[in-house]
């Protein structure tokens, strides 16, 4: 039976780090999906309602599901925009998905956009503009990573919620 991982999060959270750590500790047949890779660098579109990328990830969950043990959805992924794929996910996974969210402070994000490589690409107009607050998916429970998680101790917590 087919696991997915959802990890959410305004922009600047560590939710890219810790799927990317997890998809190592989890190893093979892990299917790793980016919301920034597949909708900016595979597809180039914008996000926002009806964006063209929700249908390829609904896609490549149901290949997901079918294929690997593990998934892991991780992106900003908006509660609302996105709830189409979120639906067809419990359809999909059933009681094998395990979501969390990362609720942080504004700051708080800004300070960690600080450290990515990516720090040029954009700034803190863009993540003022993409902020939205307490962001949670109304369908599915979240789990909620505050500040004080660090990155390893959030990608142990995911693997053993997974792999009990």
């Amino acid at each position: 039976m087919s696991n997915l991982i959802i990890i959410r999060g305004n922009s600047g959270s560590g939710k890219s780090t810790v799927a990317k750590a997890l998809q190592q500790k989890l190893g093979s047949n892990t299917l790793l999906l980016s919301q920034d890779n597949i909708r900016r660098e595979m597809l180039m579109v914008r996000d926002g309602k009806d964006t063209p990328a929700l249908p390829l990830l609904i896609t490549l969950l149901q290949y997901g599901n079918a294929h690997c043990q593990y998934v892991i959805l991780e992106g900003i992924l908006d509660a609302d925009w996105y709830r189409p794929l979120f639906e067809r996910a419990i359809t999909l996974f059933g009681d094998n998905i395990f979501a969390y969210y990362y609720d942080l402070p504004f700051e708080e994000t800004l300070k960690r956009h600080e450290t990515k490589a990516k720090r040029f690409e954009f700034g803190e107009a863009d993540m003022r503009r993409w902020w939205k607050e307490k962001d949670f998916i109304q369908i599915l429970p979240e789990k909620v990573f505050t500040e004080e998680l660090s990155l390893e101790r959030a990608v142990e917590t995911i693997f053993q919620d997974v792999t009990q």
